[in-house]
């Protein structure tokens, strides 16, 4: 029996393949051994630091592996995951999972929404959760895509024999948004690494008509000073300063040594969780429940996804030309670079923005309800009138 939502569109030119997760019970119970015999480290001056000056503390991580132990439950993410429509397609030699929201409506619109590292396709469910409750496959105003990107989760990649870079995952995203049919028109959304993947569908392809971003990476503009900017674009400046002085240890080992940091955290759950945990308790504005961030982390674990999901951080940060297709830039404070609307406007055709008095990296997994609003406000203003054009 089809999930609700599941129907392909009707353009669609490649069918991909339902994907339901099925994680192995000997893998489970591995798993759970594994985290069992897992030593943790004696405290030191360093980790009994409370403030996270110097990373996750020794406690903290012996609470997550007593919680992960006692009170996590795999086949219950497990259940969770696959209420969604999920599929599998092959885009150049690469397996490609994503999950989807597909509209019965004729003139839905097609959305593809972009998550980065250490994030997955978990960050889009709760956004998804709204609008199918929300919404009937009759009614839905929109084609949801949220594809794992290369060497994410069930995605396989990169390849073996080459460098994979941004392009290359904007290449097969685009390449994927076609096969379902929608090559003549899509909204993307991005946030940390798929917001460059985001900028570059934007640049590249006459498919991709606007974009939305959480995250715009960028450099200073020339003529706008701090004295310019208001109160709270002042402190998210001094967050961004803050995280490029104290927070940019993890992104220098995987930039320079993947290779290495790869191997030491696929071997064992715990030393993956203090290196991924440690994102999601800095690089929020509230935190977040001890199952969600035990959740992303088992998605890590059981689909050896670490060692293959960083090669983004090799390539140089990309220097993107101005263009004019429609651009939306929701602005949360705790983001790790809540650029100001003043910055971000020097850079594309900035249509829409919202400044969020809560919310970090993760926006959409942490207000999903704002998120969801921003991002139906934007297609709402720029749609009509790129459906024309199309």
């Amino acid at each position: 029996m089809s999930l609700p939502f599941s129907t392909l569109p009707s353009a669609v030119k490649v069918h991909p393949v339902p994907f339901t997760v099925s994680i192995p019970e000997e893998e489970v119970e591995e798993f759970k051994i594994l985290i069992k015999l897992s030593k943790i480290a004696p405290h030191t001056f360093e980790s009994l630091q409370m403030d996270g000056r110097y990373g996750v503390t020794t406690d903290w991580l012996i609470t997550m592996k007593e919680q992960w132990l006692r009170v996590f439950d795999w086949r219950t993410l497990e259940a969770s995951i696959n209420t969604f429509p999920q599929f599998k397609t092959v885009i150049e030699d690469l397996s490609i999972h994503f999950v989807a929201l597909f509209s019965k409506k004729e003139d839905a619109v097609p959305i593809v929404l972009l998550h980065g590292w250490p994030g997955s396709f978990l960050e889009f469910l709760p956004m998804l959760q709204l609008l199918r409750e929300e919404f009937t496959p009759e009614t839905l105003p929109y084609h949801l895509i949220v594809p794992s990107l290369p060497g994410y989760a069930f995605s396989s990649g990169p390849p073996l024999d080459r460098d994979f870079t941004t392009s290359d995952s904007a290449r097969i995203v685009n390449q994927l948004m076609s096969d379902l049919g929608f090559g003549r028109g899509y909204i993307a959304q991005g946030g940390d690494i798929g917001s460059r993947i985001a900028r570059t569908l934007g640049v590249t392809y006459d498919g991709c008509k606007a974009i939305h971003l959480n995250v715009c990476n960028m450099q200073r503009p020339d003529g706008i000073s701090d004295e310019s900017l208001s109160a709270s674009e002042q402190k998210g400046l001094e967050r961004y300063r803050g995280f490029m002085e104290s927070g940019m240890g993890y992104a220098i080992e995987q930039r320079t040594k993947p290779s290495t940091i790869g191997l030491a955290l696929s071997t064992n759950p715990i030393a993956l969780l203090a290196w991924i945990g440690e994102k999601f308790v800095d690089w929020v504005g509230e935190p977040l429940l001890t199952e969600t961030i035990l959740d992303s982390v088992s998605l890590y674990w059981f689909t050896n996804t670490f060692s293959r999901s960083i090669y983004h951080y090799r390539q140089k940060p990309a220097d993107f030309p101005f263009h004019d297709k429609p651009l939306g830039y929701s602005y949360y404070p705790m983001e790790l670079a809540p650029f100001p609307k003043s910055w971000v406007e020097t850079i594309g055709n900035l249509v829409f923005f919202r400044e969020h008095q809560k919310g970090g990296h993760f926006a959409a997994l942490e207000r999903p309800q704002d998120f969801t609003n921003d991002l139906v406000e934007f297609i709402e203003q720029v749609w009509p009138g790129i459906s024309g054009n199309q």
